[in-house]
């Protein structure tokens, strides 16, 4: 789906300018639910420092990166140690195209592990999304570039939790190594 909008300018002289922007939904491609980490940094260097955020935070971590470099010559910058990982995130990335976007896909480890050593990096400004769910992206795009408005993670809210699922919650997170306070 895609929207188009027009924009009405007028500069210092009085004289009106007309400016077009597409906003559009992009789907995340990830048959296997791998969980997954969107954001936006500003610096060339966030490949490698991503890189050691990732294997500095978890032992046995799987996972492949990729970056929109948004000025030069704007290419997708990327890493990784597991090779299906890392083509997963070349590929959505290209599809994404929003400057300074970078995309993250995990094996054997999850967001939580890892999301306090992304977030301390200086050159990383946000975290769109950290999730295994089905994910859409909001994309404006105008003649400059691409950028990414926000996500859709997930579904709908279907109702309020029961003492039922607080006991099944409860149960998962004990069972996946996590308590609850």
């Amino acid at each position: 789906m895609v929207t188009q909008f027009k924009l009405f300018k007028f500069n210092l002289k009085g004289e009106l300018s007309l400016k077009k922007m597409e906003i559009s939904i992009l789907k995340i491609k990830n048959e296997k639910n791998y969980n997954l980490i969107l954001g936006q940094a500003h610096f060339i260097k966030t490949v490698p420092d991503l890189y050691e955020a990732l294997v500095e935070s978890s032992p046995g971590i799987r996972f492949g990166l990729a970056f929109c470099e948004s000025s030069g010559p704007c290419l997708i910058r990327f890493t990784g140690n597991d090779e299906e990982l890392t083509k997963l995130a070349k590929e959505n990335l290209f599809e994404i195209k929003a400057g300074h976007s970078f995309i993250i896909f995990l094996k054997d480890a999850f967001p939580i592990n890892v999301l306090n050593n992304i977030k301390a990096l200086p050159e990383v400004c946000r975290i769109f999304c950290a999730t295994a769910n089905p994910v859409e992206i909001i994309i404006a795009e105008t003649e400059q570039g691409r950028g990414i408005l926000g996500v859709i993670d997930g579904f709908k809210t279907k109702g309020i939790e029961t003492e039922k699922e607080i006991l099944e919650r409860r149960e998962l997170l004990k069972e996946i190594g996590y308590r609850e306070s």
